[in-house]
């Protein structure tokens, strides 16, 4: 069964933990996810398309992401997400932590930040492996493809994360 910490308004864990999807959050209790962006020197992004079997936003594009999990902070979790999702090593690549946002859906008991990091990587299309159960296929992609799939309602969490495919980040 796997536990995520649950965090307060201030984004500092509260020793309480909730099972992975249980959302019964209260107010101003949130869990923590994360995004890594993963940009080769080229300017061209690794994007990947969920698959259909998921239950929200299936075939959407998104980039490699998760859940933190209950004891694990925001690095080594993106860290984590991007080597089993991607098969990618990003541990000692150029980036990092870029933003956080949150989102609050209280009706759906279902608060969280999202801490959102980019790396620069240059690998090899041989070099990507995808977890089959996550992803159905990717795509190097440079920013004005990714803006397409975001006009067609298709690139998840766009709006929020737009900044992470600039080529300068403030």
């Amino acid at each position: 069964m796997e536990l995520w910490d649950i965090y307060d308004r201030n984004k500092q864990r509260t020793g309480k933990t909730m099972k992975r999807n249980d959302w019964h959050m209260k107010e101003g209790e949130y869990h923590l996810t994360v995004l890594g962006v993963i940009m080769r020197p080229d300017g061209k992004f690794l994007i990947t398309r969920r698959v259909m079997t998921k239950a929200w936003a299936p075939g959407w594009w998104e980039v490699s992401g998760g859940a933190a999990l209950a004891g694990e902070d925001s690095k080594d979790a993106v860290l984590r997400e991007v080597k089993e999702e991607t098969g990618l090593d990003v541990s000692d690549c150029e980036g990092g932590y870029l933003f956080t946002y949150q989102r609050e859906n209280p009706e759906e008991g279902d608060n969280y930040f999202v801490d959102v990091y980019r790396f620069v990587l240059d690998f090899d299309e041989s070099d990507v492996r995808l977890q089959q159960a996550e992803a159905a296929g990717y795509m190097l992609a440079d920013k004005a493809q990714i803006e397409e799939l975001a006009r067609q309602g298709i690139f998840l969490h766009y709006d929020s994360i737009r900044q992470a495919f600039s080529e300068a980040v403030q």
